[in-house]
């Protein structure tokens, strides 16, 4: 499918005013679906950090049609959209999918996300080392049908329009200068956390949504998991002095999140 490309005067248009994020959303884990966030406010959000399920029969998905897969994460981005205040950022940590054949999902997220009316900044490329590598190598030590196993995964990173953000009154970067030139770089090498300890069957480790948050918002904004699963991304904005706000359907991971949350771990 052609890719939507914006050029258009809402890159440079004036930001509207961004609105408080309701009390009772503050520090929240919403256990329902996040294709209809009604608990929030237009424009509460400062950044959005998710990684929507694969879709490809863990057990915490619903094995869902490709189609429908789409439309669901289209739902959310959309609401996404809404939600984030003018500037916001949208961060989606994707992996490719199947080998018969490869689906570039990550290429799908950007046609659904260029169509909602998000700008695209970039794309971090998670180099997860050897950690969790696949054996399905395809035919062994033969041309016949080799197979490629990924080692990595995409951080795709949205705007919403205008370009860039200010600074508030109260709020400032927290940032260090050595991680600002690491992290502006777009390859980052960490291994994943792991699902036994985490308790979810794809968990990525708390440090990827810290990384986000100290590049993407200011202190005290709020940060957004509209896929919550175990906490990674609360946890990540709690320790950093942001407040969160999760959507998970399934208890099980909001009881582990909350935990995490009140006992500090870092798993």
């Amino acid at each position: 499918m052609p890719l939507d490309i914006r050029e258009d005067a809402d890159i440079d248009r004036k930001p509207q005013d961004e609105n408080p994020l309701p009390p009772l959303a503050r520090n929240r884990f919403f256990p329902k679906s996040s294709e209809h966030m009604d608990d929030l406010v237009d424009r509460c959000v400062h950044l959005m950090v998710t990684s929507p399920p694969y879709n490809v029969g863990k057990d915490y998905d619903a094995n869902l049609s490709m189609v429908d897969y789409l439309e669901l994460l289209r739902k959310v981005l959309h609401e996404t959209y809404r939600v984030l205040v003018d500037g916001g950022r949208a961060c989606v940590n994707v992996a490719n999918i199947g080998r018969k054949p490869y689906i570039p999902l990550h290429a799908y997220v950007i046609q659904i996300a260029a169509r909602i009316g998000f700008y695209m900044r970039g794309e971090i490329i998670w180099d997860k080392g050897m950690s969790g590598v696949s054996t399905a190598w395809g035919s062994w030590m033969s041309p016949s049908n080799p197979t490629l196993r990924d080692t990595h995964e995409y951080i795709l990173v949205f705007q919403k329009p205008p370009f860039g953000r200010k600074g508030f009154e109260g709020r400032n970067p927290t940032i260090a200068r050595e991680d600002f030139l690491e992290l502006t770089k777009s390859t980052w090498s960490m291994a994943p956390a792991s699902a036994k300890r985490a308790k979810h069957p794809a968990p990525f480790p708390v440090e990827l949504p810290r990384r986000l948050i100290d590049l993407y918002t200011y202190s005290d904004e709020v940060v957004l998991d509209p896929f919550m699963g175990t906490g990674a991304t609360a946890v990540a904005a709690y320790e950093s002095g942001r407040v969160f706000v999760g959507y998970e359907i399934e208890k099980e991971y909001v009881d582990v999140a909350r935990t995490r949350i009140q006992a500090g771990l870092k798993v």
